[in-house]
């Protein structure tokens, strides 16, 4: 066991090292320009979110799909991620978190509309799709699209299952003396008890969850900015100087503090929007009552909430807290920079925080309960989503109380092998990915 953890740490260090940053950029670069700078579609995919009509019966609206893919998104990487980030490369971290996040925006509109374009009907009513079903039926390659569909299984049950378990399980024994065992098999239930509805339950309970998670944490952090608003211009020139200043350093260290910064703002920045990684065309392929282009420009969006605004809140409220009281962050560990911020609150920030990230990971583990469907159905049918929402269940419990180091280093693997495939995928079908066009 000890040598394959080894050998999955030695893989994760050589692609997030430098291929998968500069092929994530690159890509998101190259449908930036090709799209027009779509990005300023945001307004008007944020308009069509709210203004879709419900569905009725097995169908899902386009709301309900963007829920989805943000219960998936907004997790405990808006959180630990981003904290994380900045402690390991510095604040300007969080500058490349929020450039990859503006940029594959580009990238998550091509792949959205690809999948919505060539999304499957059923006999009531209701769609279905992703990148595998655009590997198989349109590039015609089917062990692509079945290495993509097992590499999705892969990184639900660690991304989705396992290490948001772990993190649900250890916010909950912050507070209350509860046994690990415990809190994963009531993680595992209220997980299986919306599983077995389907995927219009899961999107009925994401529409319910995100809001209400969403602004919670939001209130949190921006009570801890205003509170430190005399602090904010300092945090946001740390930022600025960190990603592209080396003034305070020499040569070669100047030189690896910004490639750290950009290389971890970029891993991070594809944890927390999944942009280019192929799990949100999977919600968006199921939308039967939009059009490609519109359901493109509305999946577009998620990034927009996820990386732009929950990133960049938790980032400066955690920076601005730091420049005010910096002394509890030399004590603190790289994945508590966001305790240290919400203990500034007047009352009981811990356990408000601990609250956030049980809520997330439990909707992180429900987002991707779906995305895990999706690719299981693909390769085996009805009767393996019977057996991945088994398994499924079992990875949460046993997330809540092992040692998550292998898990961990999956989850990275299993990020980068779903987005090759599907990174592949979108450049060998971008002139068939049509603009948003003025007319929208």
């Amino acid at each position: 066991m000890e040598r394959i953890s080894g050998l999955v740490r030695t893989l994760c260090d050589f692609l997030w090292g430098f291929p998968m940053p500069a092929l994530l950029l690159g890509m998101h670069l190259y449908f930036t320009v090709r799209l027009g700078f779509v990005q300023k579609k945001v307004p008007q995919g944020i308009r069509m979110s709210f203004s879709g009509r419900k569905e009725e019966g097995p169908r899902v609206s386009a709301w309900e799909a963007l829920s989805t893919a943000l219960a998936a998104t907004i997790g405990t990487g808006n959180i630990v991620g981003i904290s994380a980030a900045i402690a390991v490369g510095g604040p300007g971290a969080l500058f490349w978190c929020w450039i990859c996040g503006l940029l594959g925006m580009a990238t998550c509109y091509a792949e959205c509309f690809l999948s919505a374009k060539y999304r499957n009907r059923r006999a009531d009513g209701s769609v279905y799709g992703g990148p595998m079903y655009v590997m198989e039926h349109v590039l015609h390659r089917r062990g692509m699209a079945v290495l993509f569909a097992l590499f999705a299984v892969l990184a639900a049950l660690c991304v989705g299952s396992g290490v948001q378990a772990h993190s649900l399980t250890a916010a909950v024994t912050r507070h209350l003396p509860v046994s690990p065992h415990l809190v994963g098999i009531a993680a595992a239930v209220l997980a299986g008890s919306v599983l077995i509805g389907g995927a219009k339950k899961t999107a009925r309970v994401c529409t319910c969850l995100v809001p209400v998670m969403c602004l919670i944490y939001l209130g949190g952090c921006l009570f801890v900015i205003a509170r430190n608003a005399a602090c904010l211009p300092a945090a946001v020139s740390a930022v600025l100087q960190g990603a592209f200043s080396s003034r305070s350093l020499i040569g070669g260290a100047a030189g690896y503090a910004v490639m750290t910064g950009i290389r971890v703002g970029v891993a991070k920045g594809l944890f927390t929007n999944e942009a280019g990684m192929g799990s949100a065309p999977m919600a968006a392929a199921v939308v039967a009552g939009t059009a490609p282009r519109q359901q493109a420009i509305i999946s577009m969006t998620g990034i927009f909430w996820d990386t732009l605004v929950m990133c960049a809140v938790t980032g400066l409220a955690v920076l601005s807290d730091m420049v005010q009281n910096p002394a509890p962050y030399l004590a603190a560990g790289e994945d508590a920079y966001c305790f240290v911020a919400f203990e500034s609150l007047p009352f009981a920030g811990g356990a408000l925080l601990s609250l956030c990230l049980v809520l997330f990971a439990f909707a992180t583990i429900i987002g991707w309960s779906f995305y895990g469907e999706c690719a299981a159905r693909y390769l085996w049918g009805e009767r393996g989503v019977k057996l991945f929402q088994t398994v499924y269940m079992v990875f949460v419990y046993l997330g809540a109380v092992l040692s998550l180091e292998l898990v961990w280093n999956l989850s990275d693997l299993a990020n980068a092998c779903m987005a090759l495939p599907n990174l592949l995928c979108l450049w060998l079908l971008r002139r068939e990915i049509a603009g948003p066009g003025e007319e929208l």
